[in-house]
Parts: structure tokens; sequence; C-alpha cells
């Protein structure tokens, strides 16, 4: 809209244009390196700025401040901070693969520590940035007017250097970000010569050469995918560990992590802080001190742990947990075109990118040098006709009032330009002998060869990419170094188990169905006949069902009485204290209503020579390959097929050796070999085990162990070990022996199991009362016996559970106990207690 001669526009339209002139300034100008030389324009001018101060690698040091206020001055008027900080990250080699300043002084630290004040430190550029400004003076690259207008600045330098990969660059523009990680020399030059040789090569081919980033602190790359999409697409995400590793400390039984080499641009300082927190809080155990040992000759950082820390738990830990382990986000943005425009570069595009770079500089100093050369041929061939001619020439000069004169009389008489005529005046006399004319000729005959050879150069594009070979090549050999980065064929992505402590836990589960897993050592040793201590807080009517010696590794397999099983890691079960009462376990398992957890059992290895024995309350049993319960589905599968009105009520492993024991809530057992009941699969149903009594069933099913007795435990406390030579085999289907005679002072047998005297029994009453005492205190008596009391209880109390654990007695035994991770378990329900 115009009013008058103004033309008005909308604050939409305006705010719009102005915006992205904004945002097109930040991305150009400012925040994204330029594709062929691989720097931003501050980094550029600051270069350039020390080239022209004379401050190359073979030349004295300068203050930063003065390069700074150079750099202000002529091409870059903004804060002096930026610039400064601009000029110390290129010369800290922690930062940069290669640095392209050589500082002297403080100029900051791996633990985030600045760099002294500019007035102190001194700089100038290092050999390889030298490679960078190289042949700048030859018109290889477009000059522009700095912001003043005052002085020209490179648009680009020449760059015989690939900086854009083997430097990498990082910068946060409007709308868009890159982040570029550092390369190898080596392989980038390499990379580049097959690129040459090989147009069409594919992304495969590239990385056979380049292996991945190569960061200036190493670490270790962790699988190649993040690589591999990264160079595809020009976005990925690469895992990097710091090196780390255990060893025995100076203080005997102890181990320390030692780490040597941090993630790409981790600060040290705060990684320990952080640890130190973490530990503090809570979130990290096993770690007793931190040190830092770095020195002149590397980083170290020690972690010392704990007398009883698992080293490796404790080092995943730290890498799940701090930055020991980080993910470098790969997005290989730069300008292109001139750099007038942004574009997410792969791997082979950047390489591209490099070489028609070279080429264009390559031709142009090509340009540049045979006009120079045709210039001087032309010169030399006109003092080759004055030498021929000299007595002439001499004459046309001396006949000639004025220079002025002389120079036309030398043009006209001799069909000279004015450059070779002013070269003729201006030739001194010792030019004139003999030697001098020689050596006139023979720089006109080596000018004439090097303008052929720069012509034929200029005619043969292949030539050119030789060059950019044979400079690869010079690279290689004078800056080239060994990788830094080493890449692990491993994801790196931590799961949770590779996080938990590999310890001996006790898994309780009450009947109305409350699950967790607490420390062994939380229940001390007692002596027979003791009162126990409380092991879970009760709910009204609620009774502890099983506990299952376990380790946090294990895999749990949940049976319940329908004949279903259900599948999950011991570790995933809440670790509780030793009175809560934990969290229901359907919140972990899809265990239906109708459905009651009869028995649980640890595995380690689901090997298919192993099986399952399955036993139901009204004795039938049935075997079945453990291997077929390795993978079970989220919503549980069919164990073993039920007849109505029968539940499944214990499974135990088996290796198809063995001899099995059932004993009955009646007092009877029966001892067959597993053989006599035959391999099925998962939904049959069974055969016979025991023929059992009018209102008899079994109430324990177990496998009969060597150098171990078969305990009895009855509902009134009482118990006893009995030999298991007493039990002679039979085959299954009979009614059994007498295993313990009952009567109302015993009550009814509870539970059952195989024991030896270096265990220790575990049992639990209705009240929620646990005690734990030796099996050696136990005495072996006959079968047709009442037993012993092992646990004193109120007239109202129960024992509904019992478990046979390891025993590590240390002391008198009045101590605490831990469990072995490879303790046989026994788990049984109460009889009287409704399931």
């Amino acid at each position: 809209m115009e009013i008058g001669n103004v033309r008005l526009a909308s604050i939409e339209s305006e705010m719009r244009t102005s915006y992205l002139d904004y945002a097109m300034s930040v991305i150009v100008q400012r925040a994204l390196p330029d594709a062929r030389d691989g720097l931003k324009p501050v980094h550029r001018r600051v270069l350039y700025a020390m080239a022209e101060m004379g401050l190359r690698s073979n030349t004295r040091y300068r203050k930063s401040a003065g390069i700074v206020g150079e750099v202000l001055k002529s091409y870059h008027p903004h804060s002096d901070t930026a610039v400064y900080d601009t000029l110390v990250r290129m010369a800290q080699d922690f930062n940069l693969r290669y640095p392209l300043v050589d500082g002297q002084g403080n100029f900051g630290s791996v633990d985030g520590d600045g760099a002294a004040a500019m007035r102190y430190t001194e700089a100038r550029l290092t050999a390889i940035a030298d490679e960078l400004l190289a042949d700048l003076d030859k018109r290889t690259v477009d000059f522009r007017p700095n912001y003043d207008a005052s002085t020209q600045e490179p648009a680009v330098l020449p760059a015989r250097l690939p900086n854009l990969l083997i430097n990498g660059s990082a910068g946060i523009a409007v709308g868009m970000a890159t982040n570029i990680p550092p390369h190898n020399l080596h392989e980038i030059c390499d990379a580049v010569v097959h690129v040459i040789d090989n147009p069409e090569a594919s992304l495969e081919d590239l990385l056979e050469i380049v292996k991945g980033p190569d960061f200036p602190t190493g670490g270790t790359i962790l699988g190649r995918e993040g690589i591999k999409a990264a160079y595809a697409t020009g976005r990925g995400r690469v895992v990097i560990r710091a090196k780390a590793f255990v060893e025995e400390a100076q203080r005997g039984g102890r181990y320390q992590i030692v780490v040597t080499e941090m993630p790409y641009q981790v600060n040290k300082a705060a990684l320990l802080e952080r640890i130190a927190e973490l530990v503090k809080d809570g979130k990290l155990d096993g770690i007793s001190d931190l040190r830092d040992e770095s020195d002149r000759s590397g980083m170290r950082a020690v972690i010392e742990l704990k007398r009883d820390a698992q080293p490796m738990k404790v080092l995943n830990n730290l890498f799940k947990h701090t930055a020991l382990q980080q993910t470098f986000g790969v997005n290989m943005l730069a300008l292109v075109e001139n750099g007038s425009q942004p574009r997410v570069l792969t791997l082979k595009r950047a390489l591209q990118e490099y070489v028609a770079h070279r080429q264009e500089v390559i031709t142009r100093r090509t340009e540049y040098e045979l006009e120079r050369a045709r210039r001087r041929a032309h010169i030399l061939e006109g003092m080759k006709i004055a030498l021929d001619r000299i007595d002439e020439v001499i004459a046309a000069i001396r006949r000639s009032r004025t220079t002025e004169t002389a120079r036309q009389n030398l043009m006209s008489g001799f069909k000279l330009s004015e450059a070779q005529a002013n070269a003729i005046l201006d030739m001194r006399l010792a030019r004139l002998a003999a030697l001098e004319r020689k050596k006139v000729e023979d720089e006109l005959k080596e000018v004439r060869i090097e303008i052929t050879r720069l012509e034929t150069l200029l005619g043969d594009p292949a030539l050119i990419l030789g060059v950019i070979r044979a400079d690869m090549a010079t690279l290689k050999e004078k800056y080239g170094d060994e990788r830094r980065t080493r890449i692990q064929d491993i994801s790196g992505v931590l799961s949770e188990e590779d996080l938990i402590p590999e310890v001996d836990v006790l898994v309780t589960l009450t009947g109305r169905g409350y699950v967790k897993r607490i420390a062994d050592g939380a229940y001390r040793t007692q002596h027979r006949g003791g009162k126990g201590i409380t092991g879970v807080t009760m709910r009204e009517e609620d009774t502890v069902q099983h506990i299952l010696a376990a380790n946090t590794m294990d895999s749990l397999l949940v049976f319940t009485n329908r004949g279903r099983v259900y599948q999950c890691k011991v570790h995933e079960l809440p670790d509780a204290g030793r009175t809560a009462k934990g969290v229901p376990i359907v919140n972990l398992m899809n265990i239906q209503p109708d459905e009651t957890v009869t028995t649980m059992l640890k595995v380690k290895d689901f090997s298919p020579a192993s099986f399952l024995f399955f036993t139901t309350r009204l004795g039938r049993v049935k075997r079945t390959s453990l291997d077929q319960f390795q993978a079970v589905r989220s919503t549980g599968m069919i164990a073993i097929g039920l007849d109505g009105g029968d539940e499944l009520a214990w499974v135990r492993i088996t290796n198809g050796e063995d001899d099995i024991v059932l004993v009955t809530e009646q007092g009877q057992a029966i001892r067959f070999h597993e053989a006599d009941a035959r391999a099925m699969g998962r939904p049959a149903a069974g055969v016979h085990g025991i023929r059992l009594g009018d209102k008899d069933r079994v109430i324990a099913s177990e496998v009969v162990l060597p150098d171990h007795d078969l305990l009895v435990v009855a509902s009134k406390g009482l118990g006893k070990r009995t030999k298991t030579d007493h039990f002679s085999p039979q085959g299954r289907g009979g009614k059994g022996v007498t295993a313990m005679r009952l009567t109302p002072r015993t009550g009814l047998i509870v539970a059952a199991g195989m024991v030896n005297s270096e265990q220790a029994v575990m049992m639990m009453n209705t009240a929620g009362i646990v005690i734990r005492i030796p099996a050696s205190q136990i005495p072996a008596i006959g079968r047709a016996t009442q037993g012993v009391t092992l646990m004193r209880m109120d007239p109202n109390e129960q024992v509904v559970t019992m478990a046979i654990v390891e025993e590590k007695e240390e002391g008198d035994g009045d101590g605490p106990a831990s469990l072995n991770g490879h303790s046989v378990e026994l788990i049984t329900s109460n009889g009287t207690t409704p399931a």
C-alpha cells in the first residue's frame, strides 16, 4: 500500500521478511561452517588476521591481545571475548583433533579451567594451519570487502587440509544446528583419494576406510550402527564410552576403577563431582573414594571401591548414570553452493564438496601461475631479442632524446611490447656478459616448459585430481597419526540387568499375593527352639505362603494352581525391607483372579538336558524338558493339563537320573525314579505318582539328594530328619510308607524337604514370624517318630512355610548368614490354609 510517495508494509509481512533475513545472516555469517574449508567466519578471520600479521608456524609468538585487536579492528567487530574464545578453542588439543593455533601460556584444561586473560597468553599458527592458508596469494579464492570496506578478506580459504571432517564443527543457528565429529587425518586423506579414483564409491567402500569419528580425547565408540547412519544420512547417534579398567588397589582386598580417557568434551572435574553427589544421594553403591591423579604424563581418575563391591556392576552403573558414557548426536550440517545454502551432508557428499573446492582452487592457482609464467616468458623473449641485436638496441637508445622516445623506438624498431621495452630499458649492463645472456636463454627455456606443463594441467581435469591426490599423500606423511578412539562392535545399550548387583536374596509371597525380595542377611541365625523375628508385616487373614532363596540374576518361574506358568527376573521384584509387605504380584504378571501361586522356581540356564517334574495335590506327576519354558509369554502359558478338582502344587528341576519322594499331609511318603514318569509335552496331564487315602493329599514333592536327609515339619512346630535310605525305592503309584507318626501334639505335616548338616532351615508361621536354625541342630531319627520342637508358637499359631538355604555361618553362629547363589530351594504351601 502507498500513501503519497511512501510505501507501507504490513507488520506481519515486515516481520516475516526481517526475521528470514536475520536467520539467514546467522546461518551464513556466524553459526555454520563452510563445507569447503570447514571454518565459520570468525575462525577464518582469526586465521587470516594471524597470517597477515606474519604469525606463521616458524615465526615468533605474539600476544593474544594483539591478535584479538587486529581481528576486531579489521574483520570481526564484535565482542573481544568471542574472538578470544575462538582463538583459545583452536589452540586446545582436547577440543580440536588437529589444533590450528599454537598457544603459549594457559589455554585452559579438560577440567573446565578457563584460559588466562589474553594479555598473558601468546599465539601463532600451527604448521597444519599453514596448509589452510597455502596459495592464498595466488587468486585461488574470492575476496570481499570487510565490514567497513576498508580492506578485503577471503570468502573462503584455499584449504589444502580437509578441515571440515578432521576437526569437525559445532554450532547453533536459527532453526538448525550442526555437530560434526572430528576424524583421523590418515583415514580422511585415504577417503578423498578413494572418492577421486572411484566417483561411484558406495558407503560400504568408504566405511572400510573411514572407521568412524576420532576424538582428541580418545575413548571408545560402541557399535557401528550410529556411525553408518551418520555417514549414510548425515545424522546419527554415536555412543562414546570412557576408557576405564579395573585394577587391584594398593590396599589389599580392594579394587579400583581407573579412567584414563574421557568421552569428547566431558569436563573431568565436573564428572567427579557428579559421581560424588550420586554416591552421597545413595544412587551409586560400592564406591568409597574418588581421586584425580592426572599429571603431565596423562589423565588418571581413580574410583576406589568398597571391599564387597562388584567392580563390573559399579562400572556399568557409572556408564549408565554419569558422563563416562555419552551420546554424540551427529548432524553434519554445513554450507554448500559457495557458502550460501545449508545442507545436511553425507560422508560422501562432504568429501565431494572438498574435492570440488580443491579442483577450483588448483585450477585458479594454475591459471594464475600460467599467466605469470607467460608474462615472464614475454619479458624474456624481449630480452633475448635485445641481446641478439644488442648493437642495434644500444644505437636506438643513444639516438633517443628521452626515455619515452627510446621506449617508442624500441617498440617500433624491434616489434616489442611496452612491457618488453621497459624491461630492456631497465636492464643492467652486466646482463650483456656472455654468461648472463646464457642465463636468460636457460630461464626462457624453463619458463616455456612450465607454461606447457600448466597448459596441459588446465586441459586435463584428471591431472588436477592427481595434484589433489599428491597433496593428500603429503599431508598424511607430514601430519598423519594413529587413531585415538577405538571402536567396539557392541551396542553400548545397558540393560537393567547390567546394572543390578548380583546378590543373594530371599523372595517371599503371601497368600494374598504380595511379593517382595530382601537381602538374605536380614535374618540372623538362631538356635533351635527360638522365637524368631518378624519377617513381614501381615494384613489381617494373610499368611506367607512361599520363601525362595535366589539370586538377582536368576529367572523366576511362577506356577499357579491352574497349571499355568509365568516368568520374570528376580531383580524385577520390588526390593523391600524386612517388615514390608511388598506389592501385589498381579502388578508384575498377568495372573488371573482365579489363580493362586503354588510354586516359584529360580532358573539360571534353560538347558534341554534338564527337566521340570510336576506334582499335583492329588498325586499326579509329569516330566517336561526345561527348555520348553525358556520363552514364557507375558500372559503366561499352560504348564500341565489338570483333571477337574486337581491343582498343580510343586515343580522341581531334575536331570533325568533323579529319585523323587512325595510326602502326604497324613504322614505317608513314596520314593521312585523319575524315569517312571516319561517325558511329556506341556499340555499333558501326567500319570499317578502316589495313591492317596481318604482326605489325604500330597504336601511335598522333592528330589532325593546325596548325603541329604528328608526333613519333615508338622503344623505344631515339630520336625525331624530321616535318612533317605529308610525310604526304599518302589514303583510309582503305590501308597508309600510312614514318614512321621502324627498325633494331636504334632498336627498334620505341612512341609518336607531334603537337607544336610551344612544348611539352615527357615520357617514362618501364621503370625508372620520367621525363624532360621542350622539343620545340624535338628536330630536325625527314624520314620515312625514324632520329632522334636523346632519352633515355639502360641496355641493359635501354626507353621505354614519352610525354606532350606545354604548356611554360611561366621563366629558362634549368632551372627548374620547369607545365601549361596546355587542353593537348593524348598517352597511348600500350608495344607491347612485355603489356597
